[in-house]
């Protein structure tokens, strides 16, 4: 999809099995699948259809149930714009895996399924593949760009970033109007929501923002800076402002990153801190019995920043640590002048802001 596509108008109307008329913001439920009991599955949808036409964007959220920020993300949006306000339409999927939203897992109930692994999914096939095919054939597609909202599993926390392949120029565009400082190159796994939506002609980001299981406000601010940015880039909101990050760092697939793993069980106690800059040597935590007489010392390989941390204070040998980025001297500058600003103050202590987990994430 070229620029001139992303930004063409559109029809007027918003059609899916029903029709959300230009002028109208239209909130309803939407039945995916059933329960055993047969009672509709049913997820939460938001289409803001603006007075004046422009491109569809989609946004979704908690496709793993347990992955909360991204929720009250779409929760605001859905506040705060109404079709006098912008040009095109927002289509909002507040919580598109419902069963697993409800037992406050990650994967769908029972059959353990990874929803984020199903798209675009069958209309004859397992749970997982029919919910995916009705997610993605009555909404996203219908879209010309999309956003999906997640966080790092459980035990662990995400830098904020963004996972795009940048080696696609509209995927790039979208990426780079979001404003993170932070992006995973890479087409992602081959059956998930954003490489389907973005081989079909709907470039799609994944936003990857902190722990599961809650509300972490500090990010979910950041993350609605990162939508405005996006509708004022593509002419949604034309009272919008864009965002441009003092730095960006984009890593793609083969520049080095490494999760730093346990020797040996015991103990976890992170040394790293307070900014995510450490160098090389640094000691990054310590490992000790529970007689506290053997430690064993995980150091810095080299000079990088600190993008996922284990949350969970006990390791077994090979349990992931912490991840850790290489970063040029130009970026590693521009890192440690927003040290001297302030920018990372709090950052372990307050919802790690910034904190990316390669490992179960997306």
């Amino acid at each position: 999809m070229s620029d001139d596509d992303a930004t063409r108008p559109q029809s007027r109307a918003f059609r899916y099995d029903g029709e959300v008329p230009p002028g109208e913001k239209r909130q309803f439920r939407y039945e995916v699948g059933e329960t055993y009991l047969g009672d509709p599955v049913e997820i939460p949808v938001t289409v803001v259809n603006g007075d004046e036409p422009g491109p569809r964007v989609c946004m979704t959220a908690a496709i793993h149930g347990d992955e909360l920020n991204g929720v009250k993300v779409l929760q605001e949006v859905a506040d705060r714009y109404t079709p006098a306000g912008i040009h095109g339409t927002l289509v909002l999927l507040h919580v598109v895996n419902v069963p697993a939203y409800q037992a406050q897992q990650r994967y769908i109930p029972i059959y353990d399924q990874d929803l984020n692994r199903s798209f675009p999914g069958r209309e004859r096939s397992n749970t997982a593949e029919r919910m995916a095919h009705r997610v993605y054939d009555r909404f996203v597609s219908r879209c010309d760009v999309a956003l999906d909202f997640h966080t790092s599993t459980r035990n662990r926390t995400t830098m904020y970033h963004v996972r795009a392949n940048v080696d696609d120029p509209d995927v790039a565009r979208l990426a780079e109007a979001f404003g993170a400082n932070v992006i995973l190159s890479g087409e992602g796994e081959s059956s998930s929501l954003r490489a389907v939506a973005s081989r079909n002609g709907t470039p799609t980001i994944t936003v990857e923002m902190g722990k599961a299981h809650r509300f972490q406000p500090a990010l979910v601010e950041k993350a609605l800076d990162g939508v405005e940015s996006v509708l004022a880039t593509y002419d949604v909101s034309p009272e919008g402002t864009a965002t441009e990050p003092s730095w960006r760092k984009v890593m793609g697939p083969d520049e080095e990153k490494r999760w730093l793993r346990a020797e040996t069980g015991g103990l976890v106690e992170m040394r790293w801190g307070p900014n995510p800059l450490v160098q090389e040597g640094e000691t990054i935590c310590t490992i000790t019995d529970h007689f506290k007489h053997d430690e064993h010392v995980v150091e810095a390989p080299f000079t990088g920043l600190v993008v996922g941390v284990l949350e969970n204070p006990v390791a077994l040998p090979g349990h992931p640590l912490c991840h850790l980025v290489r970063i040029s001297s130009e970026t590693r500058a521009e890192i440690e002048r927003e040290i001297t600003r302030g920018e990372f103050d709090g950052y372990r202590s307050y919802g790690q802001r910034w904190m990316a987990d390669e490992e179960e994430a997306e």
